[in-house]
C-alpha cells in the first residue's frame, strides 16, 4: 500500500524562486523502527567528521517529574547505525549543573532540540546546542528587581494533576568545543516573562503557563532562524480583560532570528517577527506564521484552552531534491498537547531574510493519522545509503528520500519510531 498526497500553494512572487512545481509528497509503509532510547523532542544530531551524532533526552530539575540525566549522545558511521543504538551504548556528556534558585546559571530542566555546527571550525568540533528549557515558580521565583521568574500565585495546574504546576519554556544555547562530549551554558535568548503568564482561571490546558518552546533551528545567510511555539499571552495577561481570541491571534508557530556572530553571547539578542520585520525583542511580543494557524471557524484556538486546536513542534529542514525548506510539525487537538496526526509545509525561499519570505509557508496538509494514538514530534531523518560525511543529510538537511519519525503514544508506551518512507517527487 502507498499512501500519496500532494500539496501546492500560491508561488511566492520574489527574486530568488528556487525550483518551479508544486511539492509533491508520498508515503510508504515500511518495517517498524523504532529509536533504542529516550527521545520527547526533536532529535537534535550533526556530522561530526565522519560519524553521525545525535544528542536526544533531557537533563536537569523538574519538580513535576523529577530530575534527569538523560540527556545522552551516541556516535556512528551510519545513520541507521546511531539511531539502532540501545540506550546502554549512549554516553552522558559534561553538562553544567543546576544553581539555586536565585542564582545566576541554569535553572530547570533542559533538551536539545537542535545543533548548529560552526563553519569556521574546521575540525566541526565546534557545536551550538538550541535547548527547550522547562521551569516552575519554584524554580525560577520571581525576582522583584530583574522582572526574572514567576510569581506562585493563580498558577494553573500541571500535568500531574492540581497538585502539580505548569511549566514554563524558554530557549536557550549551550556551546561545545569538542564535538559535543562536554557544554558551556552560553545563556536564555528568546522567552516570555511573568506579564504574559496565562493563569487560573482562564488556562485550564494542563500545558504550559506560557513561554516559548519546542524549537527547531537553521542557518540561513548570517543568522540562525529558530521556529518554536509561542504559548504565551500576546499582551500584559490580567484575568478580568483576558480575552481568547487575542490569545490565539499572538500563538501558533512562530519565527525569530539571531546573528551567528551572536551566538557566543546570545542573552536577550534574538529578534522576532513583528508582522513586517525582525524587530520585536527577544522577550516582546512577535507574531505568528499566519498560514500556519487555525482558523477559529476550524476549531483553532488559544493553547490555553483544552480543545483547541493548533500547529506546534516544529521541524525544519532544507530539501536539496526540491530545492526547498520543509516543516513537519504535529497537531493539538485537546488537552496536554494531545493528537493523532501529524502534517507537513513547505516554503520554496532559498533567502529566508529578503522581505517576508520567512513567513511564505504552506497551508500544513496531512501527513500522516493514527487514530487512538497520540504522535508528536515529527522528524525527518536521512536514509542510511545517502547519508554520509560528504553529503551530510540529517533532521535538517533532507534529499529525495527520508525516513517519518515521530513520537507514538500508545496505551502509554512512548516509542519514538519510524513506519514509513517518505518521497519527495518532483
Amino acid at each position: 500500500m502507498c499512501l500519496a498526497f500532494a500539496f501546492s500553494y500560491q508561488q511566492p512572487n520574489v527574486s530568488d524562486k528556487a525550483t518551479t512545481g508544486t511539492p509533491t509528497v508520498k508515503l510508504t509503509p515500511v518495517e517498524r523502527f523504532v529509536f533504542k532510547s529516550f527521545v520527547d523532542c526533536n532529535l537534535s544530531e550533526v556530522w561530526v567528521g565522519d560519524k553521525f551524532t545525535i544528542f536526544p533526552g533531557k537533563y536537569g530539575e523538574d519538580p513535576v517529574w523529577g530530575p534527569s540525566n538523560n540527556l545522552k549522545y551516541a556516535s556512528g558511521t551510519t545513520v541507521d547505525e546511531v539511531i539502532a543504538t540501545p540506550e546502554a551504548g549512549f554516553t552522558v556528556p559534561k553538562l553544567p549543573p543546576n544553581v539555586a534558585p536565585g542564582k545566576p546559571g541554569l535553572h530547570g530542566a533542559i533538551w536539545f532540540e537542535s545543533i548548529h555546527q560552526d563553519a569556521g571550525d574546521k575540525s566541526g568540533n565546534t557545536l551550538y546546542a538550541l535547548y527547550h528549557n522547562e521551569n516552575y515558580p519554584a524554580t525560577l521565583p520571581y525576582n522583584a528587581k530583574t522582572h526574572k521568574g514567576y510569581k506562585n500565585q493563580k498558577w494553573p495546574e500541571g500535568l500531574r494533576g492540581s497538585e502539580t504546576a505548569s511549566a514554563v519554556c524558554r530557549i536557550g544555547i549551550m556551546r561545545s568545543t569538542d564535538g559535543g562530549k562536554s557544554w558551556v551554558n552560553r545563556g536564555i535568548f528568546l522567552e516570555d516573562e511573568q506579564p504574559r503568564m496565562i493563569l487560573k482561571p482562564n488556562n485550564t490546558a494542563i500545558n504550559f503557563a506560557g513561554g516559548t518552546g519546542d524549537p527547531s533551528a537553521i542557518a540561513n545567510g548570517k543568522y540562525l532562524y529558530l521556529f518554536y511555539g509561542e504559548y504565551g499571552y500576546p499582551a500584559t495577561y490580567t484575568a478580568s480583560a483576558y480575552n481568547p481570541k487575542k490569545e490565539w491571534s499572538g500563538q501558533c508557530i512562530s519565527i525569530a532570528r539571531i546573528l551567528l556572530s551572536d551566538l557566543n553571547s546570545p542573552e536577550g539578542k534574538a529578534k522576532r517577527w513583528d508582522g513586517k520585520g525582525f524587530n520585536a525583542p527577544y522577550n516582546g511580543v512577535g507574531k505568528p506564521v499566519a498560514s500556519l494557524q487555525i482558523s477559529q471557524s476550524a476549531g483553532g484556538g488559544p493553547a490555553s484552552s483544552p480543545t483547541a486546536k493548533y500547529y506546534w513542534g516544529p521541524s525544519v529542514s532544507w530539501n536539496v531534491y526540491h530545492n526547498c525548506w520543509v516543516m513537519t510539525m504535529a497537531k493539538a487537538e485537546g488537552p496536554s498537547w494531545k493528537g493523532s496526526s501529524v502534517y507537513v509545509s513547505f516554503n520554496k525561499n532559498r533567502n529566508l531574510g529578503e522581505g517576508n519570505n520567512s513567513q511564505q509557508w504552506s497551508k500544513p496538509q496531512l501527513l500522516a493519522s493514527k487514530p487512538g494514538h497520540t504522535i508528536w514530534y515529527p522528524s525527518l531523518q536521512p536514509i542510511s545509503t545517502e547519508a554520509n560525511s560528504v553529503n551530510k543529510l540529517s533532521s535538517i538537511r533532507t534529499s529525495q528520500f527520508a525516513r517519518l519519525f515521530y513520537k507514538d503514544n500508545d496505551n502509554d508506551k512512548n516509542d519514538y519510531v519510524s513506519e514509513y518512507l517518505v518521497e519527495f517527487v518532483k
